[in-house]
């Protein structure tokens, strides 16, 4: 009469025992899917270390500036005499030699005053003859009425009239030779202004500019024609303009490189020959001299100074208002340990003491301190703490949710 109520019971015992097993999975479950979810929302804000490696290469400190190529010896020749250019004998391109005849200019006018002036000397010449014959005879008078008078022959006044007319006849003949000696130079002057018509070469180059023409009347009174321009483009000079918080750090004989626009692949070594010590324009005018220098443009309110320094043409690649990129080299370190200034943490006090986070093949990160030498605005030279090869961390970013799960799967 009791088994079945003990086989009921039996049977509600079980459906209790597998009920509560069920419950037991499903909160593992949970508790497993809100672990996962857990991780991935922590994960999610993380961060993964970026690293970059230590190098061994040079490192270059500079200081950059634009500037103006210009031959370094030119010459604007123009026209002291007045007249029609009758000829221009060379163009523009043309290699001239010293003492080249390059134009000539109408001589008829000039060539008319030398005339005169040879005239007027020979007349001077034959009056200064006349008055010499008569300064023989003055003198011969005078010597006869000396013995004359000892003897009471002629009369007192008669022997000054005498003495009056040597002395003026010697004078007026002086008067003559300055007057020749006066003529002489103007016709010098003359012939020289008549070499004037014939421009010559007054050094070796290359006819860069021709701002006359045939045919055009020149006039030399008031201020010298320009008639064309030799310069020598073997040596060219870079102008360039080095703002006012730049130019502490220049100083002659220092090392320089640039680059042109039309050769971007190919870079010109000089060094600095000169830094003028009054700002200049930021735009120069063509073939303004190293004395012609100006006050800062007020339009913008820089101020620049102008460094010069010079560079071998010999190739004919550099050619006159070419823009230059150049790069003064401040500071220069060869073969170095570089790293990355992103890596290193400085210390307020000292700019040659860091520290920076090392990262080992297995991913552990460590501090490590470093010594720098010479830093740029991206990388700089480690002196001590760093070999080549090492990793260094240079900054964080945040973690993806697919690397998440793959890193902290539980």
């Amino acid at each position: 009469m009791h088994a079945p109520a003990a086989s009921n019971a039996n049977l509600v015992a079980g459906k209790r025992g597998r009920h509560k097993l069920l419950v037991l999975g499903l909160v593992a479950v949970v508790v497993l899917a809100g672990a996962a979810l857990f991780h991935r929302v922590l994960t999610a804000d993380g961060e993964t270390a970026v690293t970059a490696a230590i190098v061994r290469g040079d490192l270059e400190e500079t200081v950059t500036a634009t500037g103006k190529i210009q031959p370094r010896a030119y010459v604007d020749v123009g026209a002291q005499a007045s007249g029609q250019l009758q000829r221009i004998l060379v163009r523009v391109g043309d290699v001239v030699r010293q003492g080249q005849l390059l134009a000539e200019i109408d001589p008829q006018v000039q060539a008319a005053k030398v005339d005169a002036d040879e005239a007027q000397l020979a007349q001077y010449n034959a009056n200064l003859v006349e008055q010499d014959a008569n300064v023989e005879f003055a003198k011969a008078t005078l010597g006869r009425y000396t013995k004359l008078v000892a003897g009471d022959g002629i009369s007192k006044m008669a022997f000054d009239e005498s003495t009056r007319d040597a002395r003026t006849s010697a004078a007026k003949a002086d008067a003559i030779r300055a007057q020749i000696k006066q003529m002489q130079s103007t016709l010098k002057a003359d012939q020289v202004a008549l070499g004037y018509t014939k421009i010559y070469a007054p050094m070796a180059g290359t006819v860069v500019s021709i701002d006359a023409r045939e045919g055009q009347t020149l006039n030399a009174a008031y201020s010298t024609p320009q008639i064309l321009r030799i310069a020598d483009l073997a040596t060219m000079t870079v102008w360039t303009q080095v703002s006012e918080a730049d130019v502490t750090r220049l100083k002659n004989g220092m090392p320089v490189y640039f680059t042109t626009l039309g050769h971007d692949d190919r870079r010109w070594t000089a060094t600095v020959r000169q830094i003028l010590p009054a700002p200049a324009r930021p735009e120069r005018a063509p073939g303004q001299t190293e004395a012609n220098v100006a006050a800062p443009s007020p339009a913008n309110n820089v101020v620049l100074y102008t460094a010069l320094f010079d560079v071998d043409n010999a190739g004919g690649d550099l050619r006159p208002e070419m823009t230059a990129q150049a790069f003064f080299v401040v500071a220069s370190v060869k073969g170095g340990t570089i790293a990355p200034v992103a890596a290193l943490h400085f210390a307020d006090s000292d700019k040659h003491a860091a520290t920076v986070i090392l990262v080992d093949a297995s991913g552990q990160e460590s501090r490590r301190d470093v010594k720098v030498g010479l830093r740029t605005r991206f990388e700089a030279e480690i002196l001590s703490g760093l070999a080549p090869g090492d990793r260094v961390v240079t900054g964080r970013k945040p973690d993806s949710g697919k690397d998440s799960i793959v890193k902290f799967r539980l």
